[in-house]
């Protein structure tokens, strides 16, 4: 099957690593396209991406968030046709070299949306004390509304088919969605699953999630996944 791949790359303030990670696509996987969301930022990513070639550049005309510059994505990607998305950070964390490996277990049909998971098999991922805890309760909290054992439930390395692609044209959360998503796609009766890689330590920049934003992270991503439950779950008298 020769289908058309889209790698969305979600950007904002990344002009350290930009350039490596567009090489490196260009090295791994010459036959995907490649589209990158410049989120509003400050600094000279979109020229080094306009510059480098290769990719399609798409500017937002402020900051939206990581929610806002995937849901671009995606719809560009219903637009243009394309069957399956891939997400792939602008930081040099992701390992590009498996890109084809997400796109061939969802051609294959082992799910609808298939993810990059540093938790699923040993590898040579080590987060912090932080960051453990808070993927456990994040697993726990998903794996008890959606069930089927995702255990890297904020990956942002995944690629998806077309009825994934349309869904998520239509509605993505907005801030840090990747755990609420996995919510969006139970809901809607799509299947998730993991393959085991390796991760490395962010290439260059700034994490948009430091130490001070980890608990307030956790609250909201958590309060988010809560309501997207209620909705789900509520009922207008007499209504379907």
């Amino acid at each position: 099957m020769n289908s058309r791949v889209l790698v969305i790359i979600p950007a904002y303030n990344e002009a350290e690593t930009i350039a490596s990670v567009l090489r490196r696509l260009r090295e791994e996987t010459p036959e995907y396209d490649v589209l990158v969301v410049d989120d509003g930022s400050e600094d000279a990513t979109a020229a080094i991406v306009a510059s480098a070639g290769g990719a399609e550049l798409v500017r937002l005309p402020f900051n939206l968030g990581i929610g806002g510059a995937m849901q671009a994505g995606y719809k560009y990607a219903l637009r243009h046709g394309y069957e399956i998305a891939v997400q792939c950070d602008a930081d040099g964390q992701h390992p590009v070299d498996r890109i084809r490996d997400l796109v061939a277990h969802v051609i294959a049909g082992d799910g609808d949306m298939i993810i990059g998971s540093r938790y699923v098999a040993d590898t040579d991922y080590t987060p912090s004390v932080g960051r453990r805890v808070g993927k456990s309760l994040l697993s726990r909290l998903v794996d008890a509304i959606v069930g089927g054992g995702i255990t890297d439930t904020t990956s942002g390395f995944r690629a998806m088919n077309r009825k994934v692609i349309e869904l998520f044209a239509r509605q993505y959360p907005e801030d840090y969605p990747e755990p609420e998503t996995l919510v969006v796609l139970h809901k809607h009766g799509l299947r998730v699953a993991e393959i085991p890689v390796d991760m490395q330590p962010r290439q260059g920049g700034e994490t948009s999630i430091g130490p001070n934003k980890a608990a307030y992270y956790m609250i909201k991503v958590c309060l988010a996944i809560l309501m997207n439950v209620l909705r789900r779950s509520a009922r207008i008298p007499g209504g379907g």
